[in-house]
């Protein structure tokens, strides 16, 4: 069964909950996206599973309702920020080591010169940044590094990357890296330390909103690659009890670029693959392998017609994506339920199915459909458009609804 329902549209909620304010990412789940799929489905005491967990919006969200939880994912920085929002830290801990850095940032301002720090190897580092900014991000980060608690650290570094990442010469409201007008260049001038300051100040109080709904259960997230047969850790006996998560569009190169949104704050922190996330996602390697007795079959054989580079591509991404189902479907108990959101992107003017490809790979390991709720999306932080042709000003429509996916296994 296949329906709208405007009532998980959700326009006007508050995404920011909780930690989900500490850093913005790419096509994030919203969290009451989970929240709702959790209390219809959930099971208290049980396992929640995230495959492709991102910064962790279905770990905290188990994490309150009451679910034990795993989640991996490729991408070191989104690890980082999901571990840090999973993370309780006694609010003594953080209050002093805050005030402490205030205090440190105080004197520096006073002294009208920041100390030179060592400046960790950023490939074209003065490209994306000011003299200015490069010497407050090196104090910041040496700073940083000097925390022996790893809790903290981890916090600290969370809002060192969304200040990297503010204070560049990137384009505002981009994914990829695109460097700004050069007629901007001269006028911008952030404060680097105030942009510091308020985001440990938003991400404090979120923390500890967090803190008082969070339930006494266990959460961590793994690098493991459920596309290359890895299985995360720990393993719950009888298996996982529930999967919400919402895999990637597609392949990294022609959808969201989120190994270019996260490259210069990754190379800040000194995170390993800075440059070589979107390759290692899903798609990221095209295949001459087809798809056979596939519901994105027809459409990939569409796209071929007109475009073989990009037919390989949308086939290396639901080849990957079919075997991480596979992965998945093998950690999950007798009587799991999957929960993916999804949305069937259009490439070359063509849709694809990724729903019902859901449904499909899923049917081979004992689930059955229960049911597909479409939504709008109406505050989604992704690109609605893209340019099909490729050529200049000729854009088309890529995504505005996705897909609730809900499958039960009834059969082992």
């Amino acid at each position: 069964m296949k329906y709208r329902d405007k009532t998980w549209d959700l326009p006007e909620v508050d995404t920011k909950e909780y930690t989900h304010c500490f850093h913005t990412y790419p096509a994030m789940m919203i969290p009451q996206i989970a929240r709702k799929l959790l209390k219809r489905y959930g099971v208290e005491g049980g396992w929640l599973l995230d495959p492709y967990c991102g910064t962790g919006t279905s770990l905290v969200e188990a994490s309150l309702f009451g679910m034990h939880s795993v989640g991996c994912d490729i991408n070191p920085l989104v690890r980082l920020i999901a571990t840090a929002k999973l993370t309780p830290i006694p609010r003594r801990t953080l209050t002093a080591h805050l005030d402490t850095l205030n205090d440190c940032l105080f004197q520096v301002e006073f002294s009208d010169k920041v100390p030179e720090k060592p400046v960790p190897d950023v490939p074209n580092l003065a490209y994306w940044f000011s003299e200015e900014v490069i010497r407050s991000l090196a104090f910041l980060r040496a700073w940083i590094d000097e925390v022996e608690e790893e809790t903290v650290r981890n916090f600290l570094s969370v809002a060192f990357s969304e200040t990297v990442r503010e204070c560049s010469y990137t384009r505002n409201g981009e994914f990829k890296l695109h460097r700004m007008p050069a007629e901007k260049l001269a006028d911008f001038q952030p404060d680097v330390f105030g942009i510091f300051r308020k985001k440990l100040s938003r991400n404090q109080h979120g923390l500890a909103m967090f803190m008082e709904k969070r339930q006494d259960v266990d959460a961590s997230v793994s690098c493991a690659n459920t596309v290359s047969g890895e299985f995360p850790m720990p393993r719950p006996l009888g298996g996982y009890d529930i999967v919400v998560t919402s895999p990637p569009y597609g392949d990294s190169h022609t959808t969201v670029a989120y190994g270019q949104f996260s490259r210069l704050a990754a190379e800040w922190l000194g995170l390993p693959n800075a440059r070589k996330v979107d390759r290692l996602a899903m798609g990221g390697h095209p295949t001459d392998s087809k798809l056979t007795d596939s519901p994105v079959v027809a459409a990939i054989e569409k796209i071929r017609s007109v475009d073989e580079k990009r037919a390989q591509q949308v086939a290396a991404f639901y080849t990957d994506l079919g075997g991480s189902i596979h992965s998945v479907a093998k950690m999950l108990s007798s009587r799991a339920t999957v929960c993916y959101v999804v949305g069937n992107r259009r490439v070359k003017g063509v849709m694809l199915p990724t729903d019902a490809f859901v449904i499909s790979e899923f049917s081979r390991y004992g689930f059955s459909h229960q049911q597909t709720i479409v939504r709008n999306i109406p505050n989604k932080r992704m690109p609605h458009k893209n340019s099909p042709t490729n050529v200049a000003g000729k854009t088309a429509a890529t995504m505005n609804e996705e897909n609730i996916v809900v499958c039960e296994r009834t059969n082992l």
